[in-house]
């Protein structure tokens, strides 16, 4: 099944409309394509003690995950105020963006960006991450000691 662009980032507006945002008033829906084609959702929701709060592309990966997916092609993402679309893209944050790296190739999974006034921009994880720490990092370095010119002390 093929799905463009538009259609994953209505997907993500449908998703945002649930988020549960009761302090900031700020609603971020995404919508996560598997390679096979399948769309998981998800939306932000708030919690009053701050630390227990999830974003909307965790929420949708998380989802996915637990049903078994493992090969992720690209995710779209709305975000903004109660009170209409962002003027701006909404930007993944750092944790989401770690996420996406245990999950996804860097140099081929898209992320869609929605820019408020009915476009978007389209990025690679490589792109949002540059050096980000993955699952391959760990392989690299199993059983040996490898020296990058730091002394042995951080690579």
């Amino acid at each position: 099944m093929k799905i463009s662009y538009e259609q994953l980032l209505e997907e993500a507006k449908a998703a945002r409309r649930r988020a549960y945002t009761p302090y900031s008033g700020f609603q971020v829906g995404a919508a996560l394509l598997t390679q096979e084609g399948k769309v998981y959702r998800g939306c932000n929701i708030e919690n009053a003690a701050y630390g227990p709060t999830n974003c909307a592309e965790r929420t949708a990966f998380f989802k996915a995950v637990s049903e078994g997916e493992r090969n992720f092609s690209a995710i779209a993402i709305v975000g903004g105020k109660e009170s209409g679309e962002a003027e701006e893209t909404c930007s993944p944050c750092g944790v989401c963006r770690q996420v996406m790296m245990e999950f996804c190739h860097p140099q081929e999974f898209r992320i869609i960006l929605a820019d408020g006034k009915g476009g978007y921009q389209v990025y690679l994880l490589e792109e949002l991450l540059p050096l980000g720490f993955g699952p391959k990092n760990l392989e690299k370095g199993r059983g040996k000691e490898e020296n990058s010119g730091t002394g042995g002390i951080c690579n």
